[in-house]
């Protein structure tokens, strides 16, 4: 396992915060993260029996974990958040809580209204060169980085990239873009998604793409928020 440079800081907060919530895109490592503290029980709430006991009674189901708890993809179960504030009042005991999420506009918004002051907010992302470089990947050109990519799972569990950026846009646009922004027609976002690969690095111009391929200005504004 590559050892991510986040893991000493969230060590540290743990610390200082009754809570710490690691938000981030998937396959980035917030659950590798998360659970290499050993001393934390671990739910994940993408599992239907745990998110359907969390949402038919999120007392009961916040009262079987007997100390600290990780709770994985918090974002699947958003009700928790107001019962997570009242223990972590009642208690008033740093690092009680891990909670990860992928989606982090509906993760935030939830946190903001019920966990402010409470958490600490850790940013992950996927592998940086430095990360890669300090467990002995080094590759000769930039290109070769930028093929191989950097998500954990490619180096740790030994994934192809081609095949891994596959399912990850998949994964990405099957659920977690239904799931936000209500998308009913799929082929329009890989539209959009083709559109924004054609023209990283340059400054974005609404207007100049919505004439190029056909889209409206505010399809463009929704889609860049995902």
């Amino acid at each position: 396992m590559i050892q991510r440079e986040i893991a000493r800081e969230c060590a540290q907060l743990l610390c200082e915060y009754p809570v710490v919530t690691i938000i981030g895109p998937r396959q980035a490592g917030k659950t590798t993260l998360a659970r290499s503290f050993l001393e934390y029980e671990y739910c994940n709430l993408e599992v239907p029996e745990s998110r359907e006991f969390a949402v038919n009674d999120p007392k009961a189901f916040l009262g079987q974990f007997s100390g600290k708890v990780i709770l994985d993809e918090i974002q699947r179960v958003p009700e928790l958040i107001s019962y997570i504030q009242a223990i972590v009042d009642e208690k008033n005991v740093n690092g009680q809580f891990i909670l990860t999420g992928s989606h982090q506009l509906a993760l935030k918004e939830s946190i903001s209204q019920s966990l402010s002051g409470r958490t600490a907010l850790l940013h992950l992302l996927p592998l940086s060169i430095a990360e890669l470089s300090s467990a002995g990947i080094k590759f000769e050109s930039f290109e070769e980085y930028v093929f191989s990519g950097f998500l954990p799972g490619i180096y740790d569990q030994n994934q192809r990239p081609l095949q891994a950026y596959s399912n990850y846009y998949q994964t990405y646009v099957e659920r977690d873009v239904r799931q936000l922004a209500n998308l009913k027609d799929a082929s329009l976002f890989e539209k959009f998604m083709r559109l924004m690969a054609g023209r990283a690095g340059q400054l974005m111009d609404y207007s100049s793409l919505g004439n190029e391929w056909g889209l409206i200005v505010k399809q463009l504004k929704t889609g860049c928020q995902f």
